[in-house]
């Protein structure tokens, strides 16, 4: 699979958040968690699947608003469903994962590696996220300004500055 990644694009964003690497790490474990930061602000979020453990597996599915025009989606008109596996869960330190897009569309093919890295600092924890094997269908500005708006929303999160797993649970 390496060989495969190597082959396609790689794209990087980082971000300092006010939050210990353990709280971070906490944030992908419980999947109320995840859907409350990891959508972009245009979109919102449902667990399908979801086995945090080291070998587990996901799925999630990721709904444009209804400002969005139809077609932008990339499994359906409104909707990105994809699907992966953990490959290693080092808890405070750093999470990777397969993901792969469930599309028509050969331009969304293949498996990415998504790496997740807390780096603790006196401020807090430099998240730094690296996508391996990016799809071609998949701009580079827009997977630059949803890996930010990922970032940014899960320092949001982290700081009590968004709905809390409580909250979803009550939707």
């Amino acid at each position: 699979m390496r060989d495969a990644a190597a082959r396609g694009r790689t794209d990087t964003a980082s971000l300092v958040v006010a939050a210990q690497p353990d709280a971070v790490y906490r944030a992908f474990a419980e999947p109320g968690a995840l859907m409350a930061w990891l959508p972009p602000d245009s979109m919102t979020g449902r667990v399908l699947d979801y086995d945090f453990r080291e070998g587990g597996r996901y799925s999630i599915e990721l709904t444009y608003d209804e400002a969005a025009p139809d077609g932008v989606g990339k499994t359906t008109g409104r909707t990105d469903v994809s699907a992966g596996r953990f490959l290693s869960l080092e808890p405070g330190k750093r999470i990777v994962q397969s993901v792969a897009f469930e599309s028509s569309d050969a331009s969304f093919a293949g498996e990415m590696v998504m790496t997740w890295s807390f780096e603790a600092l006196p401020a807090g924890t430099r998240i730094t996220i690296t996508a391996e094997n990016v799809p071609p269908g998949i701009s580079q500005a827009d997977h630059d300004a949803g890996l930010r708006a990922s970032l940014e929303n899960l320092a949001r999160y982290l700081s009590g500055g968004s709905r809390s797993i409580e909250d979803l649970s009550e939707k």
